[in-house]
């Protein structure tokens, strides 16, 4: 196993398929790339289906367990369903999509060998779910829900991005969840420091003391030192989990960050909130992946706390041993 000199051990990878998208969401940042998505026709760019196969291989080497594929939309890619069948039997297999591809597919990835699918969903109105992601594609995602559902990847988890414009909806997805047997809810805090308009964010800390005092239970999870919260329905019958994504000015959670991630282009990431730090992996042969993955753990630092440093202010800098990484 891999471990950068934070000692935080590198067990999971998240492997970006395509920058490409049918949606347009406002708060879209592309795995912190920055908006550089093309047309919908597959680009040369794109990393071939044995170059994925090879860098989940090379990584099961290092005791990698789990990888995510994601975009972009990563059901874009036809090739979908015989990657996630050629990656190692050791690694948990997860995707994140907007769901609008999973009717008609979603058992063919699970009889692939997916385990766990995050379903883009920022509101259950069909409006408000339009005006944030540009895209009519409301029913289709709720089908894509049922289809994950019924071909057994329960619990699904519905990623929510969290800021002015979503805030208003979060009691209702929470009740959404609590009601609804089999999903689960991730709020994610936006992250102005990759997607500019800083006048969006919120406080995360008043969604966390809200759902604090509607908790039954309250949990934390080891990746990132996440808290889980257990709400009971309205009508007292059902049980849903919601979890907070919150990394904005959070040492801790970067402290307990345990993944690296590869970009659809073939470049290793360290930070999801850096790009001073990719990695080309050459031809991708196993041999370049290998030292890549060395490379890019061996220079891995937690982004909050680290890479920046709080001010007097509050405020946060770049430490000033990484200017020169930084400028470069």
């Amino acid at each position: 196993m891999l471990t950068d000199e934070f000692d935080r051990d590198v067990t999971g990878i998240r492997v970006s398929l395509t920058d490409r998208c049918n949606f347009d969401c406002v708060y879209c940042h592309n795995e912190g790339l920055g908006d550089t998505r093309g047309p919908m026709d597959p680009r040369e760019n794109e990393m071939g289906t044995d170059d994925v196969v090879r860098v989940c291989k090379t990584a099961a080497e290092f005791g990698v367990d789990s990888v995510k594929f994601t975009g972009g939309e990563p059901m874009l890619r036809e090739d979908l369903e015989e990657i996630i069948e050629r990656v190692p039997d050791s690694m948990e297999t997860s995707l994140t999509t907007n769901g609008t591809f999973l009717p008609g597919r979603a058992e063919g990835l699970v009889e692939a060998g997916l385990e766990r699918v995050n379903i883009s969903q920022d509101a259950i109105d069909r409006e408000a779910f339009a005006e944030i992601t540009k895209s009519g594609g409301f029913d289709r995602v709720i089908e894509g829900v049922d289809a994950a559902l019924d071909a057994g990847l329960d619990p699904v988890k519905l990623n929510m991005v969290v800021f002015e414009a979503t805030a208003g909806y979060v009691p209702e997805m929470v009740d959404h969840v609590a009601e609804n047997d089999g999903l689960r809810l991730q709020l994610i805090e936006y992250m102005p420091e990759l997607t500019g308009n800083p006048e969006w964010a919120i406080d995360i800390g008043r969604v966390h003391d809200w759902l604090a005092e509607r908790a039954v239970e309250i949990e934390r999870r080891e990746m990132h030192d996440r808290k889980r919260y257990w709400i009971e329905g309205e009508d007292g019958d059902g049980r849903g989990m919601v979890e907070i994504v919150d990394p904005v000015g959070n040492p801790t959670f970067c402290a307990n960050c345990h993944r690296v991630r590869v970009t659809h282009e073939g470049y290793l990431k360290g930070c999801l909130n850096r790009n001073d730090d990719l990695k080309p992996m050459g031809e991708m042969s196993r041999g370049e992946i290998r030292e890549a993955f060395r490379e890019v753990v061996a220079d891995r630092v937690p982004y909050y706390g680290e890479y920046l440093v709080e001010t007097d202010e509050g405020g946060w800098e770049i430490n000033e041993k990484y200017l020169e990484t930084a400028d470069a």
